[in-house]
């Protein structure tokens, strides 16, 4: 891998940042909505149980870890998308840079963005309803760590799904994030879902994760159990989105799909 270009694809993606002021619509106004409506809500539930600080932390923690999943994922895909709209798809394709160096790239802004995504949730949390997500000490690396991985999986199919579909798939970059929402049980325990949701929800990595962050947020030691679990998930997921992209780009150039983004 040859770093020079991994940065050099970096940079691109801080300029289109730079440059676009629309694109931090993700970075910062959707962190600063979701901190104040989960917040509120929250509070407002908390009130009518006597729990006010329990019930606003329970669901600002679940909001904070989820924009971890968020930002990942759609720093990544939409910093591929903007190649596409850009139609500069054609051009990098005939460069030396290869696919790994490319991902490496958009994933190493993505952590920027997402940094910054996180820290404007975490703030607004802290300002507006004095919720510390550092109260989770510790545990807020390994769960941090599962929920990035899984956000990288998640844009790596969605940008399979692009290259094999076209642009008409880039919905699929909210999409996938809001199917999650529901089904990770974030802001509810799984038993809450409809029966025949429960059991996709118990396979998807990201609900224990939230359920191991839950454990920890009701002053529970970290079950390293469900972190194990998810961790294990976010692995079987990665891997298979590695061969959905591969097997999508083989596709991709033995069929000529560039013509569509000329």
């Amino acid at each position: 891998m040859n770093v020079d270009r991994v940065l050099a694809i970096s940079r691109r993606q801080a300029y289109v940042l730079q440059r676009a002021p629309q694109r931090w619509f993700d970075v910062v106004v959707w962190p600063v909505v979701d901190s104040v409506l989960f917040g509120a809500i929250g509070v407002y539930f908390g009130r009518q149980q006597g729990a006010v600080a329990a019930s606003a932390a329970f669901l600002l923690s679940g909001i904070i870890l989820f924009h971890v999943v968020f930002q990942a994922e759609v720093s990544v895909a939409t910093g591929f998308l903007e190649e596409t709209w850009s139609r500069n798809l054609l051009n990098l394709m005939v460069t030396p840079i290869s696919e790994v160096e490319y991902v490496a790239g958009v994933a190493l802004f993505g952590v920027v963005k997402l940094a910054i995504g996180v820290s404007v949730v975490s703030l607004m949390a802290l300002a507006l309803f004095a919720f510390e997500i550092t109260t989770l000490g510790l545990a807020l690396i390994p769960l941090v760590a599962v929920l990035l991985v899984v956000g990288w999986s998640v844009a790596l199919v969605v940008m399979g799904l692009i290259l094999r579909m076209g642009q008409g798939a880039e919905i699929m970059t909210w999409g996938f994030i809001a199917v999650l929402l529901p089904l990770s049980g974030i802001f509810y325990p799984v038993d809450a879902l409809p029966g025949a949701l429960q059991p996709v929800s118990e396979a998807l990595p990201t609900t224990h994760v939230f359920a191991a962050a839950q454990e920890v947020v009701r002053g529970h030691p970290l079950p390293w159990d469900e972190v194990a679990i998810g961790a294990g998930g976010a692995v079987v997921l990665a891997a298979l989105s590695v061969l959905f992209v591969t097997r999508m780009l083989s596709t991709f150039r033995r069929r000529g799909y560039i013509s569509r983004h000329v």
